[in-house]
């Protein structure tokens, strides 16, 4: 049946469960840029009653209950600020990140994994500064060598990045979706497109 009201409010087709809240800190910057900070809706919504965010923006769609309609929060902002640690936990995601998902020995992007520079069975330690990242190629081809004995020099020298290195990292890859009422808080490398 044709309804006036849902070809002007794409979001009112929307299921509640695809209706994420944008998080941001108090001072209105986003949590994380990658993975971008979202919480479900029915997180925000219960932040909301815990009176710990203020909402920025709604989405058209609402939840309903058999006393009250809510508006799903589409942006919100947390009323406390929390700062961000300075070094961000040793993860393979992270490590991922802070080489910008591509092999340090040829770039390629498929296939990763990661690579103690100084190998384990020559002393080396897992650590931001000894592992990086590599295709499965090229860590077979070095197998237990050092760079230098396997004659593969790598792009970037690991180092421990911080938080805000890995955020700006982050950027380069923004997500497939963004909501248009995100788009005043995130900013990108490239354009982005609703």
């Amino acid at each position: 049946m044709y309804h006036p009201d849902l070809i002007r409010h794409p979001d009112m087709l929307r299921h509640p469960d695809s209706c994420p809240s944008l998080v941001l800190n108090a001072d209105y910057t986003p949590l994380s840029y990658y993975p971008l900070s979202l919480w479900p809706w029915q997180t925000a919504i219960k932040a909301v009653f815990l009176d710990r965010v203020n909402i920025v923006n709604y989405y058209d769609r609402e939840v309903r209950s058999p006393s009250a309609r809510l508006k799903i929060p589409s942006v919100i902002a947390l009323k406390q600020y929390v700062k961000p640690s300075q070094f961000p936990a040793f993860t393979r995601f992270n490590l991922f990140l802070r080489d910008k998902f591509a092999c340090q020995y040829c770039g390629s992007s498929r296939d990763l994994t990661f690579d103690h520079v100084i190998p384990r069975a020559q002393g080396g330690r897992t650590t931001w500064e000894n592992v990086a990242t590599a295709c499965a190629p090229c860590n077979l081809k070095k197998g237990g060598r050092t760079p230098r004995q396997a004659a593969m020099p790598l792009h970037v020298q690991p180092i421990r990045p911080t938080s805000w290195q890995l955020q700006e990292h982050g950027r380069s890859f923004p997500p497939h979706y963004l909501h248009e009422s995100w788009h005043d808080w995130l900013y990108w490398d490239i354009e982005l497109e609703a």
